[in-house]
């Protein structure tokens, strides 16, 4: 597997919008530079960001806080369900539908507050004109059982070329389930537009990223343990080996089931080792800047940047590591339809936005 990186330097320093000032971060890459600006501050534990055809935007802050923002004018949204903001819970994911401006249809990914505890959930929902609400909720998709575990809950979702919707749900802490076909832990779940949802992939740790390629085929990330974070590319009814394999070890040190491989077991398409603790994926479709067409870009917790990982076909073939260190904990990362990028630092609660310089 690919492990080089490189170091991206800062020309100029950014001021958050707080103090009333917007400057922007010139900063090199691998053939370039980008213009980063600051577009919204004071976010708490933002979680993912929905860019809407009007330039508007979409952000979540997991204590079950919905945000729009449009022309400078920032509005919290009601209607937004319950959710239990509990550890890694709370209000997660929020996908703008592909048929929104006929629709208004948007999409949320939640830890629903249940009997037991909590599961990730996925509804759907329509946005008023105005941005001040939703309205017409409706679940789609439950996780069968519920637990106390304040961790792993997977939930990015994905609305397939297909018509379906893929939401990821993490293994809640407990291994075992993410091999067992009666429980939603662990897996990626396809979900029908009208509502239920069937196992679509097993063997999943914590996905928290996942998104379409320019062919439209589904990709996700995951976290790994110490070790052994993953780029899988899902397909229906394979098995991609958590917790039976894995290119990571325990926290305490000592091997993770039976090793790297096993027959009847997916391998990884990419995997870091050490762990970046990734978190949301883009696949870039080259709009603004060409040389990147395809590539897949993964925020990183751990350390602070971007990966953007090189493709051909299914194969990653380099890494660029941009901006590290310089925005605190990236949470998401989109790609607006003029082909500028979003990206989310809880550590800053800000949202960025890259454009070519």
């Amino acid at each position: 597997m690919v492990k080089t990186g490189h170091i991206i330097l800062q020309i100029c320093t950014g001021i958050f919008l707080s103090t009333g000032m917007s400057v922007a971060d010139v900063m090199r890459h691998d053939s370039g530079t980008v213009k980063i600006e600051p577009v919204l501050d004071d976010l708490y534990a933002p979680w993912a960001v929905g860019v809407l055809p009007d330039g508007g935007l979409l952000i979540t802050e997991r204590d079950g806080v919905l945000i729009h923002f449009k022309n400078g004018k920032r509005q919290e949204v009601s209607g937004v369900p319950k959710v239990w903001a509990s550890g890694q819970g709370g209000l997660l994911d929020v996908v703008i539908a592909r048929d929104f401006s006929k629709t208004r249809k948007v999409y949320l990914t939640y830890a629903e507050p249940r009997k037991g505890g909590a599961g990730t959930a996925l509804g759907t929902a329509r946005l008023s004109a105005d941005g001040t609400q939703i309205s017409d909720f409706k679940v789609l998709y439950r996780q069968i059982h519920a637990s106390k575990a304040g961790r792993h809950f997977g939930s990015r979702v994905v609305e397939g070329k297909d018509g379906f919707l893929y939401v990821t749900v993490g293994d809640r802490g407990d291994r075992p389930k993410a091999q067992s076909l009666q429980h939603h832990n662990g897996k990626v779940i396809r979900v029908n537009p009208n509502g239920g949802g069937e196992i679509y992939s097993i063997g999943h740790r914590n996905p928290q990223g996942a998104t379409l390629d320019l062919q439209g085929q589904l990709w996700t990330v995951a976290h790994g343990a110490k070790g052994g974070d993953e780029v899988n590319k899902p397909e229906r009814g394979k098995n991609y080996g958590w917790p039976v394999i894995s290119y990571g070890i325990h926290y305490r040190g000592g091997k993770i089931g039976e090793g790297t491989h096993k027959d009847g077991m997916e391998q990884p398409k990419f995997y870091w080792d050490p762990s970046i603790a990734p978190s949301g994926m883009m696949i870039y479709s080259g709009k603004l800047w060409p040389e990147w067409k395809g590539d897949i870009f993964v925020g990183s917790l751990k350390f602070d940047m971007i990966s953007r990982l090189e493709r051909k076909g299914d194969r990653i073939t380099g890494e660029e590591r941009l901006f590290t260190k310089k925005y605190d904990r990236i949470r998401d990362i989109r790609e607006a339809p003029d082909g500028s990028i979003y990206f989310l630092a809880v550590g800053d609660g800000v949202l960025y936005r890259m454009t070519p310089n």
